[in-house]
């Protein structure tokens, strides 16, 4: 272990509870121990997975957010005594590896409820809706502190929570804490004064316009949260721990209106003032620790950031309001353990919160203890698995159901939280399999049939592994992607799989193995467009392509974004046309990676046209026509085309050929590795 990690393996104390060292894993929705968007139960699929990551030296453990009344069935999570049975012989087994577990709650998701539009239908259609209430009430699952709009669809405004209601909740709180204490559970967090859900809409201003005791005054405000603690210590102790979720600064402008990094705007919720006092007060009022981060659910890049994030970003903040406390405080939000040691040694912090790590790699903790860092898996905060909740134009979230039922699943490792349908089983019939492809599909294929006992062997056309998702890995803030491929090449290494570079395979029968895997991926999808020679193709400009200062990029998708922001961080100008209604309109791409996106395209001043369509590519530009029918020309020194793509196998399926990645369908990292594995298990 590097010396300056070791102050993350010292012991620290909440209230009386001593952690062993100074790893968090935060919490993450679909990691609940009492299961998620489902009837509560003791899920044995979370378990597994929170005790893995116990066992590989984290020292507090935060499942994912337990809703204190079911999402589906409204049943009260207090009710039902025999999945606390099960939790209390759980921590047992829990405790042996020295490990802490505070279970966290929360009182819901009010406006910031993702609905989809069967949830939509419910909430317009007061029949429809009445009928649905004994599955889903989506007056109660909806419900915020004032009648605010939905953060994901139109005319679905929350319906103000009444006292009563208030009241039942805090009391559903300090039940369900004292269950959780006699099973053993060492705390509980409070979920949250953060992200805008419903307790944080009660704290704000502009999600909260009440004229009772919780609205107006901060301490108004915050009363629904301030109450909730007071009843669980009452029932409790005051010397069991309650540690609360909290969003240090809101970084919001408006509704749906984020602030990006840099951006100087007019704070509508929480700003750093009101914070301290906040701060103060909570602490006052029993909580024992402050697990922080920033943001809201209308500016999501800051609580769940993705790769266009800096790291560390949440920590100037944090640091900050841990001088208006006396009880310890965790930073989250892509810390490194770099910065982090640096920021708890010299006390700024106390600990460092970490969740999409732990769930592409649950030994990660080990291998930095061990100085084993070339061998941890990182995490590309790609969100193509943990979190797919999407929107686009006038859209609801269209996530998958089996997306939006099984969260806290990782594009990067299968076998998390689907440890059923994904493990390692050693083969008995051992095959020789030719891989032709190095690249992500080829490399994670190999590694499977290895392990599970096979012998492939690499083909790869070029004089080097990792194919198209090198060139993807090329944006300046893409730093964990090229991680990614170094892991995978130094893995490849490792379990001395055979490697043929610049060997390209044109005839499959040719191959002497028992069996082939075809991962040549995809090509550009060129149509038939008037001057379409003249442009650059997305992959040629992230080989590293000159382009000029003007550039037009024809397509708003996600690649076409990714390229018109790196365009904008060189200085350079570019415009983007989209044939949509809006930018990134593609089901499962995150909202917190769409609307970053979208948001800091338009705070460095990115043209972007609309419901437009490319007619013609001239020398100097291009001519398109916009939805009203007008055409007109867009002058620009070059053109970069980001159209799509189409499978470019070397073979088609049969029973000795299988397909991989894009060379068997077009679509991202996680339908790339996951395919593979479901090759590589079958052989």
């Amino acid at each position: 272990m590097k010396k300056e990690y070791e102050v993350l393996f010292t012991p620290w104390k909440i209230g009386n509870v001593e952690i062993k060292n100074r790893f968090v894993q935060t919490s993450m929705g679909g990691t609940s121990i009492f299961g998620w968007m489902e009837p509560n139960h003791f899920d044995e699929e979370a378990a597994r997975f929170l005790l893995e990551r116990a066992k590989n030296d984290c020292g507090l453990i935060l499942p994912g957010i337990a809703p204190i009344r079911d999402t589906m069935g409204g049943k009260w999570l207090y009710q039902g005594k025999g999945k606390f049975r099960k939790l209390a012989k759980y921590m047992d087994e829990f405790h042996r590896t020295g490990a802490k577990m505070f279970v966290q709650l929360t009182a819901g998701f009010g406006r910031s409820m993702a609905i989809n539009d069967l949830m939509v239908l419910l909430m317009r259609h007061k029949v429809l809706g009445f009928l649905a209430k004994p599955i889903f009430d989506m007056d109660f699952i909806t419900a915020s502190a004032s009648a605010t709009p939905n953060r994901w669809a139109d005319g679905c405004p929350s319906k103000p929570m009444t006292k009563a209601q208030i009241e039942k909740i805090v009391e559903a709180f300090a039940r369900t804490a004292k269950l959780c204490k006699d099973a053993g559970v060492d705390g509980v967090e409070i979920h949250a004064v953060h992200e805008g859900y419903t307790l944080d809409q009660f704290a704000m201003k502009y999600t909260n316009q009440r004229q009772d005791e919780y609205g107006g005054s901060l301490e108004n405000r915050l009363r629904f949260a301030i109450d909730i603690v007071k009843a669980i210590k009452k029932e409790c102790g005051k010397d069991y721990p309650v540690t609360l979720r909290y969003s240090v600064v809101s970084k919001t402008k408006g509704f749906r209106q984020g602030a990006v990094p840099g951006e100087e705007y007019t704070e509508v919720g929480r700003d750093m003032e009101e914070s301290e006092k906040a701060a103060r007060m909570l602490q006052e009022a029993g909580y024992d620790m402050l697990n922080c981060d920033n943001g809201t659910y209308d500016a999501w890049y800051w609580a769940h950031p993705p790769v266009y994030m800096p790291e560390n970003c949440n920590l100037a903040e944090v640091e900050h309001i841990r001088k208006f406390v006396d009880i310890p405080v965790v930073c989250a939000g892509k810390m490194t353990p770099e910065v982090a040691a640096k920021a708890i040694s010299e006390g700024r912090i106390d600990a460092m919160g970490v969740a999409r790590q732990f769930l592409v790699d649950p030994e990660w903790i080990t291998k930095l203890k061990e100085g084993r860092e070339e061998d941890i898996k990182p995490c590309i905060n790609c969100h193509n698995a943990c979190f797919t909740m999407a929107k686009h134009g006038n859209s609801a979230n269209d996530q998958d159901l089996m997306d939006a039922i099984h969260m806290s699943r990782c594009a990067l490792t299968p076998e998390t939280m689907q440890s059923r349908k994904y493990r390692i089983v050693r083969t008995t019939r051992p095959r020789s399999v030719a891989i032709i492809g190095g690249g992500i599909g080829g490399m994670e294929s190999a590694i499977v049939l290895k392990k599970r006992g096979h012998n492939p062997v690499i083909y790869e056309k070029s004089d080097r592994l990792g194919g198209v998702f090198i060139e993807a890995a090329s944006f300046s803030f893409k730093n964990h992607d090229r991680q990614l491929i170094a892991w995978y090449r130094n893995e490849i290494a490792k379990l001395g799989i055979e490697v043929h570079l610049n060997t390209e395979i044109k005839d499959v029968s040719a191959l002497k193995e028992d069996e082939v895997i075809v991962a040549t991926g995809a090509k550009p999808n060129r149509p038939r467009i008037k001057g379409l020679e003249k442009a650059t193709e997305a992959t040629d400009f992230l080989r590293g392509k000159e382009v000029g200062e003007n550039v037009i990029v024809i397509g708003g998708g996600l690649t076409g974004c990714e390229i018109a922001y790196e365009l904008s961080l060189q200085g350079k100008k570019p415009t983007i046309v989209e044939m949509k209604d809006d930018l990134v309109p593609v089901k499962g791409v995150c909202l917190a990676n769409s609307s970053f996106l979208r948001e800091a395209l338009a705070f460095r001043k990115v043209p972007v046209h609309l419901e437009t369509t490319l007619l013609e590519i001239e020398d100097d530009g291009v001519l398109v026509r916009d939805k009203s029918g007008k055409s007109f020309e867009i002058k620009g020194d070059d053109v970069i085309v980001s159209l799509g793509y189409h499978p470019s196998p070397v073979a088609p399926k049969s029973r000795r050929v299988h397909l991989v990645g894009d060379a068997d369908r077009v679509g991202n990292l996680r339908t790339v590795i996951w395919r593979a594995w479901d090759v590589a298990m079958k052989i």
